[in-house]
């Protein structure tokens, strides 16, 4: 007991008594607290220097990203908005905000921001390539390749390119988009490209092609089965020559919302449906 009352005795004592009876300690404690000035002075001087005027951001550099050229982008106006906006110098300058500022105008899809010395930002810009119409004619959403939507306007587009008619629930571009290059792909037997293509709340769905005839497909994309529509595409190919013999170009329609078959619209109202596997004839698997 006497030998733990000791030892906290000479804690004690080394606690209280006074620093400059420990020369060591005392060397120790000027040198942290020259080294804490330095810092601060340090500190003080950057903060200083990176408020001077000439750190002020004046100079932004607007360019298109390798291979694009900038067809609706006003230059000029774009660096006038983001300089009346930015906020903070060449040190301060949050480079994610001003990004996320060029990223909400329209027709730009992505933006790359980095600081020039002394006072300027370099700005790649990605300009939106619209691929579609969406929502129909008149419509202020366009569809780049990705299947993204952005506002734009058809009499906004510079060159002669003819844009497909696409239309869907707002957040089914991707699908859309999915659903196009599928149907391409399926229809290129026939030397025919789609042109339109619908997307129903439902998520029933339908093409039209470059030959003039509309397909229907209903929701069998949505099914379990992922190969029952190609199975009806095939279908469809197999029987067409017969089809063709006997209504040769009189068909604008095709329905392959059937199980066992297809149905066919003619042009000439004639015959408003027909049944191919409905009829008994030769054309039933």
């Amino acid at each position: 007991m006497s030998t733990l009352l000791d030892r906290f005795g000479e804690i004690f004592s080394a606690i209280m008594s006074p620093l400059w009876n420990h020369p060591e300690r005392m060397q120790k404690l000027s040198r942290f607290l020259i080294r804490c000035l330095i810092v601060i002075v340090v500190v003080g001087a950057l903060i200083w220097l990176s408020q001077r005027p000439v750190f002020t951001l004046k100079q932004i550099q607007v360019e298109p990203v390798a291979g694009q050229t900038l067809q609706h982008i006003n230059k000029s106006l774009v660096k006038r908005q983001v300089i009346e906006t930015v906020q903070g110098n060449f040190f301060s300058v949050r480079l994610e905000d001003v990004k996320r500022g060029f990223e909400s105008m329209p027709w730009v899809r992505h933006a790359n921001v980095r600081r020039v010395w002394p006072n300027g930002l370099i700005v790649n810009i990605e300009e939106q390539k619209p691929f579609a119409i969406w929502g129909g004619e008149g419509s202020n959403t366009l569809m780049n390749s990705y299947g993204e939507l952005f506002a734009g306007r058809v009499s906004e587009i510079v060159d002669d390119k003819r844009l497909l008619d696409f239309s869907g629930p707002d957040d089914a571009g991707k699908e859309v988009m999915s659903l196009y290059e599928k149907a391409n792909n399926w229809f290129k037997p026939w030397n025919a490209e789609v042109v339109s293509l619908a997307l129903t709340e439902r998520y029933a769905w339908h093409v039209k092609l470059s030959n003039g005839i509309k397909v229907e497909f209903g929701r069998d994309e949505e099914s379990s089965d992922k190969n029952l529509t190609e199975e009806r595409i095939a279908r469809l190919f197999k029987y067409w020559p017969q089809v063709q013999e006997k209504w040769a170009n009189r068909i604008d329609a095709v329905d392959l919302r059937y199980a066992n078959g297809f149905a066919v619209h003619l042009a000439s109202g004639s015959m408003k449906r027909n049944e191919v596997d409905g009829k008994k004839s030769e054309l039933k698997q």
